[in-house]
């Protein structure tokens, strides 16, 4: 069982995530808004502002992969997407990736006022 924590406040990216999971087994893959995962989170001591960031995946093991390392532990157990995970995982494509998904990632984390304030909530509560 996979487990993948995305942000559910985020349009974009639960319209990414619908794709995906009209395309995925419930035996293979869960869903989890980050919304409503406080408590998994903390179990795998993923904070808050980390998973709003980069997208996060737990796989069977219980060992996490973030960025585009869970895109493509979550394509290679996706029908049609499987050969996206191995193209993904070539290294100079998993290298350009890996460069682009970040600018993209703090792009629309820059410009989401929920992941502002889940920012601003970190910062204030490590001056404490």
């Amino acid at each position: 069982m996979i487990t993948v924590f995305y942000d559910d406040r985020c349009r974009l990216c639960t319209r990414e995530i619908a794709f995906y999971q009209k395309l995925s087994s419930p035996d293979v893959l869960v869903w989890a808004g980050i919304s409503s995962s406080a408590k998994k989170l903390a179990f795998y001591q993923i904070a808050t502002v980390d998973a709003l960031m980069l997208l996060h995946a737990i796989d069977s093991k219980g060992r996490i992969h973030k960025g585009v390392d869970a895109f493509i532990l979550l394509w290679r157990h996706l029908p049609w997407f499987k050969w996206l995970g191995i193209v993904a995982s070539i290294p100079g494509i998993y290298h350009a990736l890996g460069m682009s998904y970040k600018v993209f990632a703090h792009y629309r984390f820059a410009r989401l006022p929920h992941c502002q304030l889940v920012l601003r909530d970190n910062k204030i509560g490590k001056k404490k």
